[in-house]
C-alpha cells in the first residue's frame, strides 16, 4: 500500500505517480478513513481528499488490509462481469 502524502509534492509527485500506474505498480485506489477501494477512475475516489487516498496493487492486497469494494465502480463492475460469465 502506497499513500499519496507519501509521493512527493506538484509535478515531481505526478510524474512518480503516473510511473507507478503505467508500470502496473498501482492498480486501485482506497479511501485509508473508510476504507474502502476501488478503481482509479472512480469517480467517488476522485473527490477525496489526498491525506485520505491509499493506493493498491492488487484487490487481494486491498482485502487483506482490509478495504471493501466501492459499490459506485468496482463492485458494480465485478457484479456485472460475474453475471456475463453465468450468461454464457
Amino acid at each position: 500500500m502506497i499513500t499519496h502524502s507519501s509521493l512527493e509534492d506538484g509535478f515531481a509527485g505526478l510524474q512518480k505517480l503516473h510511473q507507478l500506474i503505467s508500470s502496473k505498480e498501482i492498480q486501485l485506489a482506497g479511501n485509508r478513513k473508510l476504507r474502502i477501494y476501488g478503481t482509479l477512475t472512480c469517480s467517488s475516489g476522485k473527490r477525496m481528499k489526498k491525506e485520505n487516498r491509499v493506493f493498491f496493487s492488487s484487490e487481494e492486497e486491498a482485502i487483506e488490509m482490509g478495504y471493501r469494494c466501492c459499490r459506485n465502480c468496482w463492485c458494480r463492475q465485478k457484479k456485472n462481469n460475474d453475471k456475463k460469465t453465468v450468461e454464457l
